[in-house]
């Protein structure tokens, strides 16, 4: 057995010999290592409403099935999103509004503003744009090297995607990449060293930003994410931080998302040759693939609620004020909900019966964009390449909220 297959075995063993309440979900090695699934596979069984403490966060609620991360998600009365999105609160002296962090009305109101830019009309002008990107990103590849697939393709392509609904310097736009590293990332994760570095690195994105919403703001409207802010009712006298907040999910929603599924893809491509050589003969189903890979990948984790009031779910009282985490990561995996659930299968019945996206009011909003992107690189794939190797272990993002990779080591042999 490799070392990947050593640890696995460990993890499990330990994920059923520890007492259950000593499990925490939230543990970012768990997901670095690859090793969560045993651990939500037994709270799904014994314990699918778990309460754990975090030695910085705090107590925490973990909502691991289906049917009950969906009643959660759709009910934003009784749990809101307001407070905080992920496990930790905000810093008092730092705290950054943004749309999928507010209840009704203004979630609403601010939600309208950005949405156009998702529109079915606007996708289909996006369409030629990334298609043309896409072609020239793998064809700019080496064949016979190995090469890092998440630096050289996922994250160039929606990094452009990115820059393009921003209207953003295209000269500049890798900051775009590393603002949305920084937003998320721990102190422990090596993208940053201090919270310090964190908040300066982000007010350098919000200052650069604010330069843009000036020029916007002196011309007419026009149909980019800025310009929109800038001109929309709901979205016009926001303050820094309430602007940095928005910004930073946009371009977090905008790339981290996307660009994993796209280095998701090709791993459980590689994991599952059965079903790449289904692929292959069949391009066909590239749409069924994208979504059990959006499926397979769950690129955010979970997402956080508060409590606004006394609940019952299942056999727990959540009480008014506590922190709820719904682990869509879990709920894709639900055997009562997914049937085989731990199985790559493109051609899955319902492939876009998954969690990934969310439910109710905060249902992502860039969900088609997502799944075109990934659409137009495995088209384009598909047409030069007969097979992308996967050459080592991928190593994973250290962070329990994206589901990511840093590096993905990859070769292609030969183009068709």
């Amino acid at each position: 057995m490799d070392d990947a297959g050593d640890l696995r075995q460990a993890a499990r063993a330990r994920a059923y010999s520890i007492p259950i309440e000593e499990i925490k979900p939230a543990d970012p090695e768990l997901f670095r290592s690859d090793t969560l699934w045993p651990y939500f596979e037994r709270l799904r069984a014994e314990n699918p409403i778990h309460y754990a403490v975090d030695d910085e966060a705090g107590p925490y609620w973990s909502v691991t099935k289906f049917a009950d991360i969906m009643d959660v998600d759709s009910n934003h009365q009784a749990f809101s999103s307001e407070r905080s999105i992920t496990l930790f609160d905000p810093d008092e002296d730092f705290q950054l509004p943004m749309f999928i962090a507010m209840d009704p009305p203004k979630h609403d109101a601010q939600r309208k503003t950005v949405s156009p830019i998702v529109s079915p009309h606007n996708l289909m002008t996006l369409e030629p744009i990334i298609r043309e990107r896409a072609a020239k990103i793998l064809d700019d590849l080496p064949i016979g090297e190995e090469l890092n697939w998440v630096d050289k393709v996922s994250i160039e392509l929606t990094t452009m995607t990115l820059a393009t609904l921003f209207d953003f310097p295209w000269e500049d736009r890798r900051k775009l990449t590393r603002w949305s590293d920084v937003a998320t990332a721990s102190v422990d994760s090596g993208i940053i060293e201090s919270e310090e570095q964190r908040r300066a690195e982000l007010f350098e994105c919000v200052d650069y930003f604010l330069r843009l919403w000036e020029e916007r703001k002196a011309q007419p409207p026009r149909n980019d994410l800025i310009s929109m802010l800038v001109h929309g009712e709901s979205t016009k006298d926001m303050d820094r931080m309430e602007y940095l907040g928005n910004l930073i999910l946009l371009i977090v929603g905008g790339n981290d998302t996307t660009r994993n599924t796209i280095s998701g893809s090709i791993l459980a491509l590689n994991q599952n040759p059965d079903q790449y050589a289904k692929l292959r003969a069949n391009p066909d189903l590239i749409p069924s693939m994208v979504s059990e890979t959006i499926r397979w990948q769950t690129p955010l984790a979970y997402m956080r609620r508060t409590a606004t009031q006394d609940v019952q779910l299942r056999d727990k009282l959540i009480r008014k004020g506590d922190k709820v985490l719904m682990w869509y990561v879990s709920g894709n995996r639900d055997e009562e909900a997914i049937h085989d659930p731990n199985r790559y299968d493109i051609e899955r019945e319902r492939p876009r019966h998954h969690m990934s996206f969310g439910f109710g009011i905060h249902r992502c909003v860039g969900n088609r964009l997502a799944e075109l992107q990934l659409k137009i690189i495995w088209e384009e794939i598909l047409r030069r390449f007969p097979v992308i190797q996967v050459t080592g272990e991928p190593r994973r993002v250290y962070s329990s909220f994206v589901r990511g990779y840093e590096y993905l080591p990859v070769r292609i042999e030969k183009r068709l």
